[in-house]
């Protein structure tokens, strides 16, 4: 699965040199590595005891069996540029060759969908849920034999219920679709189309507050309005209890309106909060979860679960447990994700809650961890979080399923966190450390792209950028108050036809991703003696089988020494490769042990 390179840097290849190295990589997918090792047939990879026998796993790469090395030219892990003198050998990627390997579980790819800017289906300018089917190819055709979609097998969508604002985080009505969006029936349509896909639907549920303008607040306060000096029965006012009124102003409380009343609200006066220690409204929310989940629906999305009980983590943890042991009750397989914008380890805690996931912050945004080490810092600070994470999430939680995620509707798009001519390179790559994590994977719309949106929330959440003509259909407004700018890169009607384009690397990564379950569900080791400042090698094994990543987070082409580094028992050759990805139109080079990486590249071996 090589061909030839020059030291002038031209490919100088006979046709026939190139019909043989295509066939030998066809050929390679025929067949195994050897006897009870980790095969390229899709039909044997992840089955337990088809795989390398797991008494094997972890020896080959931790330096036990092999010399310590710093692994790169140069010895202190930055790597050196590349003279070219020397004959090389170019790696063909064979991703196209290799089968799926989609499994059923709770480790997805997910994508993040504000309804509201995705697509429009009756020409008012606001998405819907029409348009959302309309697009549902676009996410995943359910052909694995096709390479059309992005791949994702999850779906998150913002908040669909009836809401006075175009975010709908404040919710009037936690039974119904906000008609902006259509109708149940056209919600049910989505999930049997989703179904259809093998795409599982959560849904954002907000329980930290409502609307104000919800049924069961403004009863509350037309009784209290009614109740004068009297005390509050909630046996006549069963909702009063649902919330926090007090005759006392507490810090973030307002008043109720004609009356010597106040109520918590502590993100908007509009946004009254919740009493989640009211059992009564305890059941509402049992009626709530089991409502959607018969429907259908694949789990829940919990907004702002760290202000459940304002500065009393512990009661936020407490509250949790309940819901997760309520709704797994109703739906065993059901997928919970938290959002608890917290340092790594204040949310780390709350897995002691048996939620299933949380979404991992200090990978995220401007100033996580993936954009610092795209921008420069040492590519050791990616591998050594990412190996730790299984100590720091896993004693509170062993069966813990982490969410790692880029950006999302309340952050900068990351297009715009990487300036200069490597811009599009940095975006790239970081889309690739982003969804080469383990756990579930977050997407958010548009990311595939490199859209670009920053400042005030709106922008954030600009239209999902499917053509240059803001007049074709299914081409909707944004929000009202959004800011008018120019995107980066390209509309997905010009992406497309290109095949270096930051979609068509998405695709790539996702589909890498969908071929090789250790990716998502290995537990992961970070190779020290051949990582460093711009290299980061993680291997990851799953049920005997392993995976080698590596990553080039500099500018610059650099070699690296992996001899004696082993994946699956066999030391790497060729015959390992499960992908490549190149930012640029230079290679990735394997030769004698030693990979010659262009810079922003990764190499996937197995």
């Amino acid at each position: 699965m090589v061909r030839m390179k020059r030291n002038d840097g031209r490919h100088r290849m006979t046709a026939y040199r190139r019909a043989a190295a295509v066939f030998l990589a066809v050929c390679m997918m025929l067949q195994t590595t050897g006897c009870g090792e980790s095969g390229v047939d899709g039909a044997q990879t992840g089955q337990t005891g088809e795989s390398v026998d797991s008494g094997t796993a972890g020896t080959d790469g931790t330096g036990a069996q092999a010399e310590p090395q710093d692994g790169q030219t140069g010895g202190n892990g930055n790597g050196e540029e590349v003279d070219g003198t020397a004959e090389q050998m170019e790696v063909v990627d064979v991703t196209d060759t290799i089968p799926l390997n989609i499994i059923e579980d709770n480790y997805r790819t997910y994508y993040e969908v504000f309804v509201y800017s995705f697509c429009d289906s009756d020409g008012d300018g606001i998405g819907d849920l029409q348009g959302l089917i309309s697009k549902l190819d676009y996410i995943n055709d359910g052909d694995d034999t096709t390479d059309t979609d992005l791949g994702c097998n999850g779906i998150w969508l913002m908040p669909i219920g009836p809401s006075p604002t175009y975010h709908k985080y404040d919710v009037m009505d936690y039974y119904d679709i906000d008609s902006d969006y259509g109708t149940m029936e056209d919600f049910k349509e989505l999930l049997a189309e989703c179904d259809k896909r093998g795409i599982k639907v959560i849904m954002d549920l907000v329980l930290n507050h409502s609307s104000s303008q919800n049924p069961w607040f403004t009863e509350a306060c037309a009784y209290l309005k009614e109740l004068g000096d009297g005390e509050p029965d909630t046996a006549v006012c069963p909702s009063f209890d649902y919330y926090h009124f007090s005759r006392e102003q507490g810090a973030g409380c307002y008043a109720v309106e004609g009356t010597d009343w106040y109520y918590e609200a502590q993100f908007w006066s509009e946004m009254p909060d919740l009493n989640l220690d009211s059992e009564a409204l305890r059941a509402q929310i049992e009626e709530i979860t089991g409502f959607w989940l018969d429907m259908g629906i694949g789990g829940f999305r919990l907004d702002a679960v760290k202000e459940f009980y304002t500065g009393n983590p512990q009661a936020n943890i407490a509250f949790l447990d309940w819901f997760t042991t309520m709704v797994k009750e109703q739906k065993e397989d059901a997928y919970l994700v938290g959002e608890a914008w917290l340092d790594i380890n204040d949310y780390a805690q709350y897995y002691g809650s048996g939620i299933d996931s949380l979404f991992n912050f200090a990978f995220a945004d401007k100033d996580g961890i993936i954009s610092k080490v795209v921008n420069g810092s040492p590519a050791s600070r990616y591998g050594t979080v990412s190996a730790s994470l299984q100590e720091t999430f896993g004693q509170y939680n062993e069966n813990y399923i982490d969410a790692p995620f880029y950006t999302n509707h309340d952050m900068g798009r990351s297009a715009g966190y990487y300036a200069g001519e490597n811009s599009e390179k940095q975006t790239k790559l970081a889309g690739a450390m982003n969804l080469f994590m383990s756990g579930s994977a977050f997407l958010y719309y548009g990311e595939e792209l490199g859209m670009k949106g920053a400042g005030k929330d709106e922008n954030k959440r600009a239209p999902m950028y499917w053509s240059t003509d803001a007049e074709k259909a299914g081409m909707c407004d944004g929000p009202a108050d959004m800011d008018d700018f120019q995107m980066k890169f390209g509309s997905l009607e010009e992406q497309e036809q290109s095949p270096d384009s930051i979609y068509q690397y998405y695709k790539k990564v996702i589909k890498i991703r969908n071929q090789n379950p250790e990716i998502a569900r290995g537990e992961v080791e970070y190779l020290e003696s051949v990582s460093g400042d711009s290299f980061c090698v993680l291997k990851k094994t799953w049920e005997g089988s392993e995976v080698l990543l590596v990553f080039h987070t500099g500018a610059e082409t650099a070699e690296l020494d992996m001899s004696g580094i082993m994946v699956n028992s066999a030391e790497i050759s060729e015959g390992n490769i499960r992908g490549a990805l190149e930012s640029g139109e230079e290679r990735i080079v394997l030769s004698n042990g030693t990979i010659t990486m262009p810079g922003y590249s990764v190499l996937v071996l197995k």
